[in-house]
């Protein structure tokens, strides 16, 4: 009888030991490239449609319901050539891609002021079957 409780209480510490390693080893701290996440980076949305209002002066202009932010960083193209925010105007169509910005607004990333401008075929296009 001695016998057998021995072995039980062997084998009630070494399982508890077990599981204490196991416990210990899940508590230790990551490598410090592992448990950093990253942000994730903001996400370009695309965006068209014709301007129901244009700020010149503070750099917005309305879509719809949408109230488009420009800024220093905004790419601007008009028949496919560098523009200013000068170029548009209300009633024109417009393209391009926006992101959220600080509390919530839709910074445009870039705009194309007019519509798409046609490729020009090329000897490649061409020559394709």
């Amino acid at each position: 009888m001695k016998k057998l409780l021995v072995l039980c209480l062997i084998a009630g510490l070494t399982a508890t030991g077990s599981i204490l390693n196991i416990k210990a080893a899940d508590d230790s701290p990551a490598p410090a490239g592992k448990s950093e996440k990253k942000a994730p980076a903001p996400r370009h949305i695309p965006f068209h449609g014709k301007v129901d209002i244009l700020d010149k002066e503070g750099g917005t202009l309305k879509i719809g319901d949408r109230t488009f932010h420009v800024t220093a960083a905004t790419k601007i193209t008009k028949a496919g050539k560098p523009a200013n925010f000068d170029a548009a105007a209300v009633g024109e169509h417009v393209g391009g891609a926006y992101q959220m910005g600080e509390g919530g607004r839709l910074e445009v990333t870039s705009l194309r002021i007019g519509p798409k401008p046609t490729k020009e075929p090329t000897k490649d296009d061409e020559t394709k079957p």
